[in-house]
């Protein structure tokens, strides 16, 4: 599905959930925070900031950086609230929304069903996971389908890393070549570092961290072919917080219409990415 249909299909999921869950279709009206967050003045932020663009710390201060930064800091700021943040291992998000330690997730996650068991999405950029190696091997690697064969690496605990087996069922061993062999990574940090060490000969990461590598070491890696999944990243909640989503929909949806979200994305190079309207849960397997 590209992205035009990507966009599309989100819209029609948005009506729809309105529809079935009694949430307004047009997310730029207001929608109200719970009392509770309101009174408490502040927003419990759960982020993983090991993730550019989305979320990183400046090797030069050591301050947090990235879209998801930006995003939710104008998101308090249009609320009027505080914004916590809460550092935390990707793995750890999940538990820290469900046992209500953080109020929602301000880390990118892709928007998949079995994710919606317990949690519930804003879903705010397109995504998709993306092949990449190094400039050195990129002689050789120049389509997707060339990692058959070879061994490419991936956070195992992310959608990337079924999603690469079932690639590559498909793509390689359908097509009569041999599997690519997809190894567990603990991070997109170690993905890359058993990559650049040779232990493997590429990566997959989501398509807006390669648009960042590429646009800051472009020395350095190499995307191949087009994304192999296609998808929606979003800010996740506890499936039963609908008010506070809600409220977080409706804010976002503004920044989108006055220019605020379209201006961060830019900044940090991932403006093909960008959505025109805010979809709740409509992210697919």
């Amino acid at each position: 599905m590209n992205s035009f249909k990507r966009i599309l299909a989100a819209g029609l999921a948005l009506a729809l959930t309105g529809a079935l869950a009694g949430v307004a279709p047009a997310f730029a009206q207001s929608a109200p925070l719970p009392e509770a967050i309101r009174a408490a003045g502040a927003l419990r932020v759960g982020i993983e900031a090991t993730y550019p663009p989305m979320a990183y710390k400046d090797p030069a201060t050591n301050e947090r950086r990235g879209v998801n930064v930006d995003l939710v800091t104008a998101i308090g700021r249009d609320l009027g609230l505080e914004i916590r943040w809460e550092e935390m291992s990707f793995e750890q998000i999940i538990n820290s929304l469900t046992t209500g330690r953080i109020d929602f997730s301000g880390t990118s996650m892709t928007d998949l069903p079995a994710r919606r068991e317990k949690l519930s999405f804003v879903d705010y950029i397109t995504t998709g996971g993306q092949l990449f190696t190094t400039r050195a091997l990129a002689a050789s690697i120049r389509e997707a389908t060339d990692f058959c064969g070879r061994s490419v690496s991936t956070p195992r605990f992310t959608n990337y890393f079924p999603s690469g087996q079932a690639w590559s069922e498909k793509a390689c061993v359908a097509a009569g070549k041999p599997p690519m062999q997809v190894v567990g990574s603990n991070g997109a940090t170690a993905s890359r570092t058993d990559l650049r060490q040779e232990r493997t000969q590429g990566a997959i990461l989501g398509a807006e961290f390669v648009a960042h590598l590429q646009r800051t070491e472009p020395e350095n890696w190499a995307a191949v072919g087009k994304p192999i999944t296609d998808n929606l990243s979003g800010l996740a909640f506890p499936k039963d917080a609908t008010t506070l989503r809600d409220a977080i929909a409706a804010s976002l949806q503004r920044l989108i219409d006055n220019g605020t979200y379209g201006e961060i994305l830019k900044k940090h190079g991932i403006a093909a990415q960008a959505i025109s309207r805010v979809s709740v849960d409509a992210g697919q397997p």
